[in-house]
């Protein structure tokens, strides 16, 4: 975790996201459903959510005083931290580690990522980013593939709480998109203190002072979840969320899900149904569709940022 994060490892300006970066952001993010799942034996829910946010937090926070990273200015950009760290972080941690407590974790995983589908016409309204007839009818088919996987698993308030975590992380990454000239690294730190902040105040006035069984397994599942599936991917994401297409980006979402019921399947032994294997088989010709397309012209519409497009670059603001 790097200065090397917030620099891009794809060619320049071409709006697209960086096949290996991705693979391994959805693979990590993948496993946080079923690791969510067992850290919440020891641990309570909120306090939980908050111990991911904050160790995530804090790491960063400690790359960027290391490399004496430049802070936000005082004002609106600290406004919009602020707005990103209760939405993205506290928000939808407490949404996501609710669904995973009332779903099953393939159907929690897969109803958590349904950004791909939920992004399409903010994107198109605030950015000007033009949908392709290839990469709609993509995502027409990755949602029919989700909704395949996700009806069997039922509903409930498992279910809603996992759709609140996907509409949470959505207005997070287009919040994202409008923070120009600020560092990576400090933004990613700043805003998971802050949502983590909120979420141990929360944790307190409901579930009282923290009870947890410090056993060797939470200690691995919340290292893992604060610092590779929390300080590591927002990083990363963040780059691409302010140098590619969010049409392009989020169709890597769909592979979330599928992590997740993969491992669900291999590690707790779930068990789904044949609509399910349909279900990801669709998911998977949706991210050949959208990944085969020609590549999309020009950094990107006017205003947004292309943060690290310059393997020199280590802010959003050399990134024009």
């Amino acid at each position: 975790m790097t200065a090397s994060l917030a620099r891009a490892d794809a060619p320049a300006l071409t709006g697209r996201p960086a096949p290996l970066r991705m693979l391994w952001i959805t693979a990590a993010l993948g496993a946080c459903f079923l690791l969510i799942q067992w850290g919440l034996r020891d641990a309570p829910l909120l306090w939980f959510a908050a111990l991911r946010a904050l160790l995530g937090g804090a790491a960063l926070a400690a790359v960027a005083l290391w490399q004496r990273r430049p802070l936000p200015p005082a004002g609106g950009a600290w406004v919009k931290i602020v707005v990103l760290g209760v939405v993205n972080v506290s928000l939808a941690f407490a949404a996501m580690f609710a669904g995973v407590a009332g779903l099953a974790t393939g159907v929690a995983a897969v109803l958590a990522n349904a950004q791909p589908l939920l992004i399409l016409l903010p994107g198109w309204w605030l950015f000007r980013e033009r949908i392709t007839a290839r990469t709609g009818m993509a995502l027409l088919v990755g949602s029919g593939g989700l909704l395949m996987v996700a009806l069997p698993g039922g509903g409930g308030s498992g279910a809603l709480l996992s759709l609140l975590a996907a509409v949470a992380v959505t207005t997070g990454t287009l919040i994202v998109r409008t923070l120009g000239g600020l560092d990576v690294v400090v933004t990613s730190a700043a805003h998971l203190l802050v949502g983590g902040l909120v979420l141990a105040g929360a944790a307190l006035a409901v579930e009282g002072p923290p009870d947890i069984s410090w056993t060797p397994r939470f200690v691995l599942v919340l290292s893992f979840l604060g610092l590779v599936a929390t300080a590591a991917t927002t990083l990363a994401w963040f780059v691409e969320a302010q140098r590619s297409a969010l049409s392009s980006l989020t169709m890597w979402m769909f592979l979330i899900p599928v992590f997740g019921l993969l491992l669900g399947m291999v590690v707790l032994g779930e068990r789904p149904g044949p609509w399910t294997g349909v279900g990801i088989a669709l998911v998977l010709v949706a991210m050949l569709l959208a990944l085969t397309q020609q590549p999309v012209p020009g950094a990107g519409p006017p205003g947004v940022l292309c943060a690290a497009c310059r393997p020199d670059a280590t802010t959003t603001e050399d990134a024009h």
